[in-house]
């Protein structure tokens, strides 16, 4: 098996840290981190990534800014920025077709945001959005820091989110995994994200029973493995080309 090559990306003032896990197969998915103390890390430790490599799945990931290796103030970036951190990375590493086959974007709690506005500028022929959340198109600028909380922690915040709108032009894969138990993520946003993408060429909400927004795929691989392993199919499944 190759090694995993790390890499760097030069965006605006900072330097994004990220890597590149290496398998068998041409496929490949660039994974987006979530907020709070999340990290490229996240989903080694989940076991997300060891699981994909071995079903052959290349995957991509880097640390945005405020995060893990890359660091900095997390003040100076925003929903916005992460965005576009997203998009230096697909540029350098040359993630878009012909070069990388077809792009899947697998983006997790504040990353499904992400993954989400860059269908808007990227040909993403698979979308995998893991306990999503989506936010007011009133946070998108704001620098992350107490306006920007305060802002999203509104009643309802999310319902004026412009994600459906996005999804609504969307015509790749759509794959929603959502946990039943989920303190964070109401049930209604997975729901509605499906709903939405109706031009998709397939989509699917998988709500997995008794697991919450931190621990979904842990704990599946720790005591529910054939339930991880589905789960890893339809991962490997979307965007596939057929």
């Amino acid at each position: 098996m190759q090694a995993t090559e790390s890499f760097d990306v030069s965006y605006e003032n900072a330097i994004l840290k990220g890597d590149f896990q290496p398998a068998a197969s041409s496929q490949h998915i660039l994974l987006l981190h979530g907020a709070g103390v999340s990290s490229r890390a996240t989903a080694s430790r989940s076991g997300l990534r060891p699981a994909l490599q071995q079903r052959g799945i290349a995957t991509t990931s880097f640390d945005c800014i405020g995060h893990g290796d890359t660091g900095g103030a997390l003040s100076t970036s925003s929903l916005h920025s992460r965005t576009r951190q997203a998009e230096a990375v697909i540029a350098a590493r040359k993630l878009v077709d012909p070069p990388a086959g077809p792009l899947v974007i697998c983006g997790a709690s504040m990353g499904a945001y992400n993954a989400i506005r860059l269908t808007q500028t990227q040909q993403v022929a698979g979308l995998i959005l893991i306990v999503p959340g989506v936010y007011t198109p009133a946070a998108y600028d704001l620098p992350f820091g107490p306006l920007f909380s305060e802002v999203i922690r509104r009643h309802r915040s999310w319902a004026g989110s412009d994600a459906w709108e996005i999804l609504r032009q969307f015509k790749g894969d759509l794959l929603v995994i959502a946990a039943e138990r989920d303190a964070v993520i109401p049930l209604e946003i997975p729901e509605r994200l499906v709903l939405s993408a109706r031009q998709a060429r397939s989509r699917r909400l998988r709500v997995v029973a008794d697991t919450d927004h931190h621990h979904l795929f842990p704990l599946l691989a720790a005591e529910r493995p054939a339930e991880f392993e589905e789960l890893m199919t339809l991962l490997a499944d979307c965007g596939r080309q057929h």
